[in-house]
């Protein structure tokens, strides 16, 4: 069984430094520029970019290199989600946070994805797979928790708690819904700011069964996105899934 745990964690590190690696993905972040309904113009992609309506427009002449949905950009164009502007091998993502509009930016040659070596993480413990409860609430509760971006709030779907024991100590996390029954959970723990990255980690967990059974690995509890660029908008945990117990388990801070 033990055996069969460590094979499961080692594939999904594999596929977790794959995804981490990926031209395009977290690791490419080069800029997140909030839009106004004011022309505006930015240093890590080409265009005047505005947003109006809760539309937002970029204009451009043929020069500047833009091109959107396949075509040359020669004039004004609106551009929705999740439609994705070029500039080269540059992407240009449009992303609504809290109400307001915004640019993510996205280069293959970004210093923090070329300079990528992997992320630390605690060695595989079977100790930290345990057994949980899932409590699933009547409805789901839409909350709304911080953001590492000061005044930003997210929307979240909370479905249950998810109780647990570590140590003798019976713990519970919020849990949101992670698609196909499956749940996510959003943490802090002892170990946040001295050995883990200081926000949250994020873990995901199968579906529990038709009793509520569930079997959560904190070896695979993973580091958002704002861990490694300053350019996400990663959600912050409830205050109630702040643990007071070290999870030495899982990735630990990356720098």
């Amino acid at each position: 069984m033990g055996d069969d745990l460590l094979a499961g964690w080692q594939s999904w590190r594999e596929r977790r430094d794959r995804s981490l690696r990926n031209p395009h993905g977290w690791l490419s972040l080069t800029g997140l520029h909030w839009l106004g309904t004011d022309p505006a113009t930015f240093d890590t992609v080409p265009g005047r970019w505005r947003v109006l309506d809760d539309t937002v427009y970029v204009s451009a002449d043929r020069a500047d290199g833009l091109v959107h949905l396949g075509t040359p950009i020669d004039g004004e164009v609106a551009v929705s989600t999740p439609e994705r502007v070029h500039a080269g091998e540059v992407e240009v993502e449009v992303i609504q946070r809290g109400g307001w509009w915004a640019l993510r930016v996205r280069d293959p040659q970004s210093p923090t994805l070329t300079s990528f070596t992997g992320v630390p993480a605690y060695a595989f413990d079977p100790a930290w797979v345990v057994d949980g409860h899932f409590e699933r609430f009547p409805e789901a509760q839409e909350i709304k928790i911080g953001s590492v971006i000061d005044g930003l709030t997210h929307a979240e779907s909370a479905i249950g708690v998810l109780r647990f024991s570590v140590a003798g100590q019976e713990l519970a996390l919020t849990a949101f819904d992670g698609g196909d029954g499956s749940l996510d959970l959003l943490f802090r723990d002892a170990t946040s700011g001295v050995t883990t990255y200081a926000a949250s980690r994020s873990l995901s967990v199968p579906a529990p069964d038709a009793d509520g059974r569930v079997r959560v690995d904190f070896n695979r509890a993973y580091n958002m996105p704002c861990a490694f660029t300053e350019y996400a908008t990663c959600p912050l945990p409830p205050p109630e899934n702040t643990l007071p117990v070290a999870i030495t388990a899982g990735e630990q801070k990356y720098h």
